[in-house]
């Protein structure tokens, strides 16, 4: 078994696909449209399935705010240099919600961001993983 995605509902679709590939420098892998439904589905990602999970942003028509709630807390995403990686996030117009520093209790380099919707992802600092943007 592996994880394939994971889903975010988003409020405003074009908006947080602009944020996933701009800022933090994913594709758009595929996109659909369920009109009888009334939602579209956009796939985004560093790679395609099977070799890379995918990050999947529901838009259901009409909806333009959910509460994330206090059961959620983030995605996490490995960089070689969270530091350069926030800057290029900052310069592309995205918030760092925590700056880059040891994460509590240990020395892996992390730090936080927010996507438009408010959903936090943690940038871990790890050789030989993607470089953002």
């Amino acid at each position: 078994m592996r994880i394939l995605h994971t889903m975010l509902r988003v409020g405003d679709l074009q908006r947080s696909i602009d944020f996933y590939t701009h800022v933090i420098g994913m594709q758009l892998l595929r996109k659909s449209e369920n009109t009888e439904n009334q939602y579209t589905l956009a796939f985004m990602g560093f790679g395609s399935n099977p070799e890379h999970a995918e990050l999947e942003l529901t838009y259901n028509w009409g909806v333009t705010e959910y509460d994330i709630g206090t059961a959620y807390g983030h995605i996490a995403i490995g960089v070689p240099d969270v530091a350069a990686a926030c800057d290029r996030i900052r310069k592309a117009g995205g918030t760092v919600t925590r700056e880059p520093g040891p994460v509590k209790g240990g020395k892996t380099v992390i730090a936080f961001v927010a996507d438009p919707d408010g959903y936090k992802i943690e940038l871990i600092q790890r050789t030989g993983h993607v470089t953002l943007g």
